[in-house]
């Protein structure tokens, strides 16, 4: 039987994100340690564990058929692949960063300077739109150093948390783009493999809108129902149910994460009482 072959990074906090998502999509897979591929025990699919740099030429090869991969490695080293779908996790930025005493507060400021970077591609194309130009010292590694060292004036490198950039004395200046896991596909896919692969972006959908949508239960004011119904708009519409006690009912239905709390106000505020909150593991539209 044909067998869908993605890519993950095979170690860190993407291969973290990655294997959590297929084990959350019901994909059982099991990798002992050093191994460089894995097969599903339920599932058509087959696991290879890649330096992340690597996956976007083995992307176009056609060596693997998927890849669960950063955007920005994508933008760097993969153009021409398709995304089929964002998955929301590993967020981070591309940013241009100088030391916290420089003078500079802009990427004009680097015209003429130094600038190291492990994404030459990105930043090139982002010079070029802006006008300036800079020597590009590419470093595969620590890029942080670079300025302390003397070796460049600025850094162009992948930004989480900031606290890389805090450590070693540095400051952000400029955001060239912003990054999270997408799932992407080769363009020598055929149709057998896509057939599976759609299988899996359902199901990865599935998982996404649980996560982003929480479950509300309540109790409701009759007199206040048509109120609280219009605050929560749901999927289609509030379930509501009365309840034993006269003039009340209980209403069920899904919010959005990013809305949580100022429709909870809200709620509260048209008298909405005993509101209970629970996670979606999964939403099937």
């Amino acid at each position: 039987m044909s067998k869908l072959r993605i890519a993950v990074q095979k170690s860190g906090r993407l291969n973290q994100d990655s294997m959590q998502i297929l084990k959350d999509i019901g994909i059982s897979i099991d990798n002992g340690k050093d191994q460089l591929k894995a097969s599903a025990r339920n599932f058509p699919v087959e696991v290879f564990y890649l330096r992340n740099g690597d996956i976007p030429q083995y992307l176009k090869d056609g060596v693997v058929d998927a890849a669960i991969i950063g955007e920005n490695v994508l933008i760097e080293k993969g153009e021409g692949i398709e995304v089929v779908e964002k998955l929301g996790f590993s967020k981070c930025k591309v940013s241009i960063a100088v030391p916290k005493d420089s003078d500079a507060t802009s990427l004009k400021d680097l015209n003429g300077k130094k600038i190291a970077t492990s994404y030459p591609e990105t930043v090139k194309k982002f010079l070029i739109e802006q006008g300036v130009e800079a020597q590009l010292h590419i470093i595969n590694g620590s890029v942080e150093i670079a300025p302390n060292i003397g070796l460049a004036d600025g850094i162009c490198d992948i930004v989480s948390s900031g606290s890389t950039l805090f450590k070693n004395g540095l400051k952000e200046i400029e955001v060239l783009l912003k990054s999270e896991a997408v799932l992407a596909i080769s363009p020598t896919l055929n149709e057998t493999r896509k057939a599976i692969l759609e299988t899996i972006k359902f199901r990865i959908q599935s998982v996404l809108k649980g996560r982003q949508s929480k479950y509300v239960l309540l109790n409701a004011p009759n007199n206040k129902l048509e109120k609280i119904i219009s605050v929560l708009p749901g999927m289609k519409s509030p379930t509501v149910l009365p309840l034993a006690e006269e003039g009340w009912s209980s209403v069920h239905s899904v919010i959005s994460k990013n809305e949580f709390w100022e429709v909870i106000d809200e709620l509260k505020a048209n008298g909405a009482q005993g509101i209970l909150v629970c996670p979606i593991e999964k939403m099937v539209l």
